[in-house]
């Protein structure tokens, strides 16, 4: 199958659908792995290719805002254009030779159905390298009534960006740092295509960001304070998840310990309405930030939402920044 978001010169193929914007030799892939040359045109050799799929709570995403309480279908690919050295998925995203079974957008969706969850979830790896198949499948889920949600690390260019992001409802994007030296040296990644894939999103399809505190590497309370700063600057109700990092792939750098995601939690509230402790123990509950009544309470992936009236508070009736299955359900009627 061909792609798109290419163009052919001095023979070679540009792959314009992220920011390495690979010149790719005859016969080779971009960085990703699964964008390949192959007779002057970019080809993809992995489309369809799942390499999980699996019917998981909506809030292991992370999206605590998105139809709380629900389930919904993921599938993960193979590949990635970055090389964090703590990914805790690199045996599907730092190759393509994982085990991977091939399903079509009908019947990914047939699949989605069957499962009674709320729809598709693209995650595991990089989803935005098979953006053909994201988009193909994401349109047909949409004329099902089923959500999509796009779970990413935002390595995309502006043009590809505005058209996934349409055809997304929710999504959640890695802002892994602040800083662009610890992008492009420790990821082979760019913080600007991350902020500017932000800023996209946000104007198009309920967001969330999460960023995994690494000791020693972005556990800074002033880079914490700059991305919740950034995120306030275009809606304080975004919700922000601090993950605590555990070691992974070839990073040994010690656990992040609870003290200091509580830490860092505390800095990122002084911006933001809704702000979030993953990869430890607790409570992760929703409070109204008007009047604190609990609106949505959690105890692991058990969630109840009764404090939600609709999107609004059930006490003081400010609107709350969460998408739930009755305020669907009202709009649509």
């Amino acid at each position: 199958m061909t792609a798109r978001f290419y163009r052919q010169q001095n023979n070679r193929i540009h792959c314009t659908l992220c920011p390495h914007n690979c010149a790719i030799r005859e016969g080779s892939s971009g960085l990703c792995g699964v964008r390949l040359n192959s007779g002057g045109e970019l080809n993809l050799p992995y489309y369809g290719g799942a390499s999980a799929l699996a019917v998981d709570p909506i809030e292991k995403k992370p999206l605590y805002h998105f139809y709380p309480g629900s389930e919904i279908l993921s599938i993960g690919f193979v590949g990635c254009p970055l090389r964090c050295p703590f990914c805790q998925n690199y045996r599907i995203s730092q190759s393509t030779s994982a085990r991977t079974r091939r399903i079509s957008p009908e019947q990914l969706v047939a699949a989605a159905r069957d499962s009674g969850s709320i729809g598709i979830a693209y995650t595991y790896n990089e989803p935005i390298i098979h953006i053909e198949f994201v988009l193909e499948s994401a349109r047909l889920a949409r004329r099902h009534g089923l959500q999509n949600v796009l779970v990413t690390s935002g390595q995309v260019n502006p043009e590809p960006a505005e058209e996934l992001f349409c055809a997304m409802d929710g999504t959640n994007i890695d802002l892994k740092s602040f800083n662009e030296q610890f992008y492009r040296r420790e990821l082979a990644g760019d913080l600007a295509s991350v902020k500017e894939a932000i800023r996209i999103a946000a104007a198009h399809c309920h967001l969330e960001i999460t960023t995994l505190v690494i000791p020693g590497k972005n556990d800074g309370s002033a880079e914490i304070e700059a991305m919740a700063r950034f995120i306030a600057d275009l809606r304080p109700t975004i919700p922000y998840h601090l993950s605590a990092y555990y070691p992974a792939y070839r990073y040994v750098t010690e656990s992040t310990s609870p003290a200091t995601i509580e830490r860092l939690a505390a800095v990122a509230r002084r911006h933001l309405a809704f702000v979030y402790s993953g990869n430890v123990s607790g409570a992760n509950h929703t409070d109204c930030p008007a009047c604190g009544r609990r609106l949505i309470e959690r105890s692991g992936y058990h969630v109840c939402s009764a404090g939600l009236a609709g999107r609004n508070c059930i006490a003081c009736g400010t609107p709350i920044a969460v998408v739930t299955a009755a305020a669907a359900d009202s709009a649509g009627g």
